[in-house]
């Protein structure tokens, strides 16, 4: 079972039904990601329970319900992964949205890991 499409599947599923809070079980993946999004803006805050098996995400949305995240895109899945070299990091929506990039120094943004040049696994699209 993919646990990352799992937990993209699950916030756009928690951002469709207009939630405020999304509880999902942890992984350091996660929590990377998590803290991704929230750099970015996409989420308001996100904290890992004590028992460590749990992370919350406070969603973030504009004022009439809308959610900050339109899509969320899972690129490269466990049947068929999707790498590529720094100067070939796509751009989403011509540099409006991220990219998720796992590569050799950390899970970081496609800009992040354009100004360090380094490529990797690009895990999905937040726009």
């Amino acid at each position: 079972m993919d646990t990352i499409a799992d937990f993209l599947t699950r916030i756009r599923n928690a951002t469709i039904a207009k939630h405020a809070v999304l509880e999902v079980f942890t992984s350091k993946v996660k929590q990377r990601i998590a803290y991704v999004l929230l750099d970015n803006g996409y989420i308001l805050d996100y904290k890992i329970m004590k028992d460590k098996k749990i992370i919350k995400i406070a969603l973030k949305y504009y004022q009439k319900k809308t959610s900050v995240i339109q899509k969320i895109i899972r690129i490269s899945k466990p049947g068929l992964r999707k790498y590529c070299k720094y100067k070939n990091i796509p751009r989403v929506l011509n540099g409006l949205g991220i990219a998720i990039i796992s590569t050799s120094s950390g899970i970081m943004t496609d800009k992040e890991a354009r100004k360090r040049k380094i490529g990797g696994e690009i895990i999905c699209y937040v726009y």
